[in-house]
């Protein structure tokens, strides 16, 4: 489960975005204790969070439900919705995400460098909608130089979705045009990759018959949020787009994803009690289906481990096999994201009004020592 997470979606009062992660806090514990995978562990959520949404807490509070085991944080970020972002501004706005999220104890570490998965807000990898939502051409390659390791965005409801479906592929950058994530190279068992390239972790895209008539055909992709239930015929469907690396098919890669802040009705209460329930009870007979939750990150490990030819036979084996584990920490009193990261975040996706009543967040927030990237960047401003 990806869970884009903003709390302050449809411009909301700051009240109700509270209650929004309070009851994440609340109800994720409960709904997940009932549930166990094949190793006797219980459902994990991936948030990923955008830097924007680093106020009044919400970020510190998130961590304390990974402290407990109950998922991992990543990065989640929309830019250039005001206007075109810049390759200097996005590489220095991701730096200064690493940084700031990083004193919770956020990302784990790949070859003792700071890795983080990815999502784009808007849908708009790489420059993917026409100049909107982005900007940036070269953005996976930037990705890739500032540590990400997969990017989990897709599928998506536009024009910035892969041609290539349903596959786990490699992202060739071409900074001179958009979408370069269009197709790629598949990730194979006992294969190689070109270390600039970007790993590209795709939910399932599938045909179904809403409520089983044939009048009724639809195209659904990995989204959770109740206004279509996930129902078993669908969740057969997701098992049957058999996302898996190249010639290691038993291993079955499923990504669903959520707005889970707007979509609490869905993720939080009865559908995926139902969702989890099902899946427990007809692919995990340890005969024909063993299941195992996994985050964001554990999955990228599974599959770089097949990639490497890895004997791979008990998927417990490798949940850290590349990314080590974050230590997270929610004991530090930050309650938002710096001034800086705040006016680079802005540069390209609020005006100076709404800068203004970001910077109202309560609490103490976190400032990089002198000599930073950040304080460099705000001195060129």
């Amino acid at each position: 489960m990806t869970d884009h997470y903003e709390p302050g979606t449809d411009n909301v009062s700051d009240q109700e975005a509270r209650e929004r992660v309070n009851r994440l806090l609340t109800d994720y514990p409960k709904l997940a204790d009932k549930h166990k995978d094949s190793e006797g562990l219980p459902p994990t959520r991936t948030w990923f969070i955008p830097p924007h949404y680093h106020k009044d807490y919400y970020l510190r509070d998130v961590v304390s439900l990974c402290e407990q085991g109950y998922g991992e944080v990543e990065l989640h970020l929309h830019h250039g919705k005001h206007c075109p972002d810049t390759s200097e501004n996005l590489r220095e706005t991701i730096k200064l995400c690493l940084e700031e999220f990083s004193q919770f104890g956020i990302f784990g570490k790949e070859n003792g460098k700071t890795a983080y998965g990815f999502i784009h807000g808007d849908w708009a990898l790489d420059n993917a909608r026409n100049n909107q939502f982005c900007g940036v051409n070269d953005e996976i390659s930037i990705l890739k130089e500032t540590g990400c390791y997969a990017d989990y965005t897709f599928p998506s409801p536009n024009e910035a979705t892969p041609t290539q479906i349903n596959s786990i592929f490699y992202a060739k950058d071409d900074p001179t045009k958009p979408k370069s994530h269009d197709t790629g190279k598949r990730v194979a068992a006992n294969g190689q990759c070109d270390p600039k390239d970007l790993m590209i972790v795709q939910g399932p895209t599938f045909p179904y018959f809403r409520d089983q008539k044939w009048s009724k055909l639809r195209v659904s992709g990995d989204e959770i949020a109740g206004h279509t239930p996930l129902k078993p015929n669908r969740i057969d469907a997701c098992i049957r787009s058999a996302i898996s690396v190249k010639g290691k098919e038993d291993w079955v890669f499923v990504k669903m994803h959520t707005h889970g802040a707007t979509d609490g009705d869905a993720v939080l209460g009865q559908e995926m009690d139902d969702i989890f329930t099902y899946l427990e009870s007809k692919y995990n007979d340890g005969e024909n289906y063993c299941l195992h939750y996994v985050t964001a990150r554990e999955t990228y490990n599974l599959i770089k481990a097949i990639e490497n030819g890895e004997p791979c036979e008990d998927p417990s084996l490798y949940r850290n096999y590349r990314v080590s584990a974050p230590q997270y920490n929610s004991t530090p009193d930050i309650a938002c994201a710096s001034k800086t990261l705040q006016e680079r975040v802005a540069r390209t996706y609020k005006d100076n009004e709404d800068v203004q009543s970001y910077d109202q967040a309560q609490g103490p927030s976190y400032s990089p020592e002198p000599g930073m990237v950040g304080d460099e960047a705000s001195q060129e401003k």
